[in-house]
Parts: structure tokens; sequence; C-alpha cells
């Protein structure tokens, strides 16, 4: 094989793949069935559904964090830049570039934004200068942070909490950050200023993501690729503009139709006849 043939290789094989991937909790729950995906690098893939279908158990998965809530993957394989990470520990995990940002923030209230920040940076053995130009990098895209930087975590809003916890991410100088649900509870306005930032962060810092969410329409304004997970299985898949032009999408996910928008009762008697499922 040429040096340009195995560059070429090497650029199509997945960055992250996921290979029938079945998850159990208390040895006895089947959360996820089989699921595979595949994240490309440098691309943001959307992780759709609706709640409990398995979004953030498929990100657990892949970051390892099971385990604290009594899961187990029992089938399939999940890999990084070709080499298999799912029996890595979480620690282990970050220092080699994965790393989750938790549903809710989870921020710690009781320490200040900048040292919530500091703590993303744990695992790097870097100097002074390097934590402080790190530091400057998640203020210059998070510039609301430096301005609350002396507040505790616990008394700014929702939306200041997912940036503070994006950003301690980013201080760990992340390959790839799986992200889950960053719209949640959160105003229409901040969720915008979020997706734009995580797209910056996409296009200037190659930064990877995958992101679960449930505001489809938004996730696939931002993404390059999607899934639809539901009861556990991937249901669809396709690039985002496909996804979030396709009838299907539309009808069940996002209310709409091509006869116009249609009620909720309308759309809950379409789970009886959506045709992934015939």
């Amino acid at each position: 094989m040429t040096n340009t043939a195995t560059a070429t290789a090497a650029s199509a094989a997945p960055y992250l793949s996921i290979n029938n991937v079945e998850v159990i909790y208390d040895h006895v729950i089947l959360v996820l069935k089989g699921v595979s995906l595949q994240v490309q690098k440098g691309s943001i893939v959307a992780l759709l559904g609706a709640n409990g279908a398995g979004k953030s158990t498929t990100l657990k998965s892949i970051s390892n964090l099971l385990h604290a809530e009594r899961g187990d993957v029992t089938k399939g394989s999940i890999e990084f830049k070709g080499n298999r990470i799912d029996q890595m520990t979480p620690n282990d995990l970050v220092k080699r570039g994965v790393i989750q940002v938790m549903e809710g923030r989870h921020c710690f209230g009781h320490l200040t934004i900048e040292e919530n920040l500091l703590t993303g940076a744990y695992t790097r053995s870097i100097s002074r200068a390097e934590l402080k130009e790190s530091l400057e990098k998640v203020y210059h895209y998070f510039p609301r942070l430096k301005t609350r930087r002396t507040s505790q975590a616990g008394y700014t809003s929702g939306g200041e909490q997912q940036m503070c916890a994006i950003g301690r991410a980013l201080m760990a100088k992340p390959e790839m950050i799986l992200l889950d649900e960053p719209s949640m509870g959160l105003a229409p306005q901040i969720v915008e200023e979020i997706f734009e930032i995580v797209k910056d962060l996409n296009s200037k810092e190659q930064v990877s993501f995958l992101l679960a969410e449930q505001n489809t329409m938004v996730a696939l304004r931002y993404a390059d690729f999607g899934y639809i997970l539901e009861n556990g299985r991937i249901v669809m898949e396709g690039d985002a503009h496909y996804l979030s032009t396709n009838e299907d999408v539309k009808e069940f996910y996002l209310g709409l139709s091509s006869e116009g928008r249609k009620s909720f009762r309308d759309v809950k008697h379409y789970r009886r006849r959506k045709r992934w499922l015939s």
C-alpha cells in the first residue's frame, strides 16, 4: 500500500467506534441492545431520542462511568483511535483525551468558577504558565465565565454552570468530548450560545463531539451526522441535513409534517406506524 493510500485509509477510519454494545443494569435490566455508531475525527455527531431511550447510558458506556450505577457492558467493543477503551478506568480515559460532560452540569457548588475550571487540569502535568494559558483559552471561548470567575459556582445561573462544565472539560485538553443534554433546563437563547461555542471548539480546536440531546431541531442544526436511539436501539442514522428534512423525523420528533404542525395527540398516535419499526 502506498503512503497516500495508507493516509486515506487512516483518515477514513472512525475516531470513535462503538460496535454492537449491550448494557445491563443490576445484572437484569437490558438498556442498550446492540448499539453501533461511529464518530469521525473533527466531527460533531448527535445522538438523538426521547427521555429514557438510552442516550446517557451510551455515553457512560464510552466513558466507563457505568459501574458507579451498577451497569455493565456485557457485549460488544468500544474503540478510540483504533484501540480498545472499554476496559480502561475513567481516569486513564481522560488522559487519552476522552472526557464526558455529565447531564445536569455537576459543578462543585462550593468552589468558585475558576477553581472548578482548574480541577479539569488535574490529570495534566503542566507548568503554571501552561495552566494560565489553558485558563485564558477557556475564558476566550466563555467570556461570561471570566466575568464570574470569583463567584461560587452554586450561585451562578444554569447556563453559566453548563459553560463551566464544558470549560472544565476543555482544561483537560480533550480530543473527544461526550456532551450529555447540554440544552436541558436552559433558555433558548443560552442554548444557542452554548451550541455556537461547541461549533467554535470543534472548528478552531479540532475537538470532536458526541452529544446526546433531546432538542432534535437545535442538535441537527449544529451536527454533521446523527443517530436516533429508541428503546436501546439505533433506529435511524444519516447526515444532519438528511435527518432534519426526513418526513418521519420531522413528524415524530419535531411535531411537523408536510401538512404542517401536528397536535401532540397526532404525534403520539404516530408511534403505532413508525416506518422503521415495521
